[in-house]
């Protein structure tokens, strides 16, 4: 291949050189650019796709890249008896790896809305378009060398600096420019155009004559299909995504937003009661009935403010009903919401069902919004809090699992001011008893001392609490509430410190951003769920 002269004239033999100058050249790594970032958005593309669907981003993370991994491996020596076609290979690998990889998002949450074989088609996809990654290297290296006489070594060096220049395209272009514009699902239709354009393109023009007849009417027809394919599924994209999150929940779907954080989605039904009953699921998990969520929140709420509460402090609860339960005291001056999603407050103060429900609290003068990562918030805090309310999404997922670890609860106590009380929603102990005993393990290894409570929310089920102070004696379970209060009491706050024989106090280990054992006991114990 590299010891062919430059100057030979050009053949129209399959493998023959082509005497081409430096812009072919320039061209032909261009190509490798491209082809490097779209491989790269595939990869995340599968793996936060992941994270969305299942959770556990690390283990999502390390089956996609393992087995893709391993696959390109296994491309790269399958390509070997095709490099006497170079040209002609590589334009029908791309064709089907832009196939492929265009639809890989979609695929897949199809299999997971109704097949319930996710981890299994994602594996299938993972080894497919890896293996075709794998094959595109040889194939490049050789049309590299055909188109200028280069040892084999400057030809490496030129291919994977392209290569990985490439990757780091498609790193940044993913989270910044593909998710906020197009999705995931259409984002990745788009990356599997370019990714066809790019191949068929190199090999139409460069090593035309490289093609018979026939090959080039076949390839022809080829990308013409592919790229029909394509175009209807970006075109029906938004209605077959409809379609598959409906199949995903059991009321209809009347809203849903993809953000940079998270998957949310609003139902409505009618209840029983002959109430309309919306719920909030964040990631595909329930975060309230609007039937009961008052029971939760009055719960999580009241009992903290039992003491000092002139200035509060609200972590999660992006959805305003924690803060309306805090607004009902007259006393309180401030109360700052940390929430990390903007598109969650944004939801909470704009769509009708959510500002109606929360007594438009976000917009109350008293109420200061911070759109931030609570862990990191808190680390350049002076100021403290005489209550806190941490209100977090269940740590059934990589991210959240910090929010429940012995750093961040250290973090939360040394911005409450003396005397102050917090107080932590902490799942299930009936459904989720290792987690939730966990959670209280990890507050005490913090310097908290802590009283777990639990009640009954029939959307929940049995769901527990920890109130906690800095020190060593435990806060007392008691009450200083408003006006108007439809659930909570001292008697029900009596009872709801006792737990049944059959889900005793457990002595767990503590979760910490290390060891992160919070995240093993909530995705097994909810498995079941």
């Amino acid at each position: 291949m590299s010891g062919v002269d430059e100057a030979a004239p050009p053949s129209t033999e399959e493998g023959s050189p082509i005497a081409v100058g430096r812009l072919a050249r320039v061209a032909l790594l261009l190509v490798v650019f491209i082809c490097a970032a779209c491989g790269l958005v595939y990869e995340l593309a599968l793996v936060a796709l992941g994270s969305y669907l299942i959770g556990n981003t690390a283990a999502q993370a390390s089956i996609v890249l393992g087995v893709m991994v391993f696959a390109m491996g296994i491309g790269a020596l399958a390509a070997k008896p095709l490099q006497r076609r170079a040209a002609a290979s590589f334009a029908v690998i791309e064709l089907i790896l832009a196939l492929t990889g265009g639809l890989s998002v979609l695929g897949l949450y199809a299999a997971f809305a109704w097949l319930h074989l996710y981890t299994v088609a994602m594996v299938g996809v993972a080894l497919v378009v890896g293996g075709l990654i794998g094959a595109e290297i040889p194939l490049l290296m050789v049309l590299l060398q055909r188109i200028r006489k280069q040892d084999a070594g400057s030809a490496v060096a030129d291919l994977f600096a392209a290569d990985y220049v490439g990757a780091l395209l498609g790193g940044l272009a993913f989270p910044f420019l593909l998710l906020p514009v197009f999705g995931q699902i259409k984002g990745a239709l788009v990356v599997g155009a370019v990714n066809a354009v790019a191949g068929t393109i190199l090999v139409f023009t460069l090593f035309r004559r490289d093609l018979s007849r026939k090959v080039r009417a076949g390839l022809g027809a080829a990308s013409a299909g592919v790229a029909l394919v394509l175009v209807l599924a970006f075109v029906f994209a938004n209605t077959f995504e409809a379609t598959a999150r409906q199949a995903l929940y059991r009321d209809p779907v009347v809203y849903a937003q993809q953000t940079q954080y998270q998957d949310i989605v609003i139902t409505e039904d009618f209840s029983w009661t002959g109430t309309a009953d919306f719920r909030l699921f964040l990631n595909g998990d329930l975060q309230f009935s609007s039937v009961d969520e008052y029971r939760y929140h009055e719960t999580l709420v009241h009992p903290v403010l039992a003491g000092a509460r002139a200035n509060v402090l609200v972590l999660g609860g992006g959805d305003g009903l924690a803060v309306r339960e805090i607004l009902k005291y007259p006393d309180v001056q401030t109360v700052t919401l940390v929430e990390l999603d903007p598109a969650m407050t944004d939801l909470a103060r704009t769509d009708p069902r959510i500002s109606t429900l929360n007594g438009h609290a976000l917009d109350d003068p008293r109420v200061t919004v911070v759109n931030a990562d609570a862990f990191a918030w808190l680390r350049e805090q002076s100021a403290s809090w005489d209550a806190i309310v941490v209100d977090m999404p269940d740590p059934d997922e990589t991210a959240t699992a910090k929010l429940y670890s012995q750093e961040f609860y250290g973090l939360v106590g040394s911005v409450l001011a003396p005397g102050g009380r917090l107080v932590v929603q902490a799942g299930s102990p009936y459904f989720a008893p290792n987690a939730y005993w966990c959670i209280g393990a990890t507050m005490k290894a913090a310097g908290l001392a802590v009283t777990p409570y639990h009640v009954d929310v029939p959307a929940f089920g049995d769901w527990g609490y920890f109130l906690a102070v800095r020190g060593s004696a435990p806060p007392a379970l008691t009450l200083d509430p408003p006006p108007g209060l439809r659930y909570v009491d001292q008697g029900l706050l009596d009872a709801a410190r006792g737990f049944p024989r059959d889900r005793p106090p457990l002595e767990m280990p503590v979760s910490t951003l290390m060891d992160p054992v919070i995240l093993e006991y909530s995705q097994g114990e909810w498995r079941d769920y």
